[in-house]
């Protein structure tokens, strides 16, 4: 990580006491639609926590998502890519990622791979006086982040017949294997690796096998191994059961959105893709364009991905102080977005929870 070092000299009867402070340089990327909304609400959260704390965040702003590719022919431009290369961390909005055949991949898959960030960590929690399938739910979905389908390796082979490559390879597999074991060692020791071996049999042997081996090294987790559909099915009819979820990139993709609803929905659903030596943080949903400019979405699940920022920035303090003021906002009640049966707005949201932060 790299860490700036800012020297501050304070005088104090003639001695002079040298502080030092640690600057974190964060590439911010507003995305599109509401990403630019939600993103000027985490900041306000986190101006809040550099109040409370020993450390600055220098915001370094970029432009990506897909109101770059008229200007620039991709949606992730190459100043882009330099800014994030000089920042310790990325904060990222939601950005629009278009369909037609031909068009640039989406913007977060490029940064995954540019930076190797090969975990994508969604942790799921049930939060006070909201919806939940079930009360004091606590799981997080890990999801391989670098291959699978969304490798994006397809093609035409004929008219009306399109091919798809699936990717799997042992070290990517034993990669997130053991990033998913380091995980479960520090929560509740119980894994569920989840595939669908009886029909994919070779690229989730391959899978399966790299759960196998890794789980050899950790005798103290507790080890499930689930097919996708009956995973699915699980997350409905007992969801605490589970504690660390590992998978490939499309079955963990479909399975973390499932489990943000079953703890309350995507507006509180936040993300981390990680690598060895950096990391990018987002909302978990899209750019959501119908509500684009209209200051009535729910903010938290990008100011949660701020917490988990500075979670992997080592700043432990400093996110269980945003995770504290959202649990607060939330068990009163008194600020409800519209995702949550209330009529506050984005910005509501967003100073309800710096406000706490400020007085804790």
């Amino acid at each position: 990580m790299l860490i700036s070092k800012e020297i501050s000299k304070i005088l104090h009867y003639k001695k002079v006491v040298v502080i030092m402070s640690k600057t974190y340089n964060i590439a911010v990327l507003k995305g599109d639609g509401i990403g630019p909304e939600i993103t000027e609400a985490t900041i306000k959260v986190l101006e809040a926590v550099q109040e409370k704390t020993d450390f600055k965040l220098n915001f370094l702003y970029g432009e990506a998502g897909f109101h770059c590719i008229e200007e620039f022919g991709t949606n992730l431009p190459e100043e882009t890519i330099a800014l994030l290369k000089r920042t310790d961390a990325c904060l990222k909005g939601p950005m629009t990622t278009p369909e037609e055949a031909g068009a640039p991949v989406s913007g977060a898959v490029k940064i995954r791979k540019i930076f190797n960030l090969y975990a994508n960590v969604r942790p799921c929690k049930s939060f006070p006086s909201v919806d939940s399938l079930k009360p004091n739910l606590d799981f997080v979905v890990v999801r391989e982040n670098t291959e699978g389908l969304y490798s994006g390796a397809e093609f035409a082979a004929a008219p009306g017949v399109g091919i798809a490559y699936r990717i799997i390879t042992t070290e990517a597999s034993t990669r997130v294997a053991e990033f998913a074991f380091k995980l479960a060692q520090t929560r509740k020791k119980h894994l569920t690796y989840v595939h669908k071996g009886n029909i994919l049999r070779i690229t989730d042997g391959i899978f399966k096998e790299a759960m196998k081996t890794v789980a050899k090294k950790y005798p103290n987790v507790e080890v499930d191994d689930q097919h996708i559909d009956a995973t699915a099915m699980h997350l409905i009819k007992k969801p605490e059961f589970f504690d660390v979820i590992v998978t490939s990139n499309l079955f963990g993709d479909i399975l973390s959105d499932e489990a943000a609803q079953v703890v309350g929905g995507l507006g509180l659903a936040a993300g981390a893709n990680i690598g060895d030596t950096y990391g990018m943080f987002e909302p978990v949903h899209g750019s959501a364009p119908k509500y684009t400019g209209m200051n009535r979405v729910n903010p938290i699940s990008h100011i949660m991905a701020a917490a988990l920022m500075l979670n992997h920035l080592g700043e432990r303090g400093a996110a269980a102080k945003i995770e504290k003021a959202v649990t607060d906002v939330l068990g009163e009640g008194k600020v409800r977005t519209m995702d949550l049966g209330g009529n506050s707005t984005t910005s509501d949201m967003a100073d309800a929870i710096a406000q706490k932060i400020r007085e804790a």
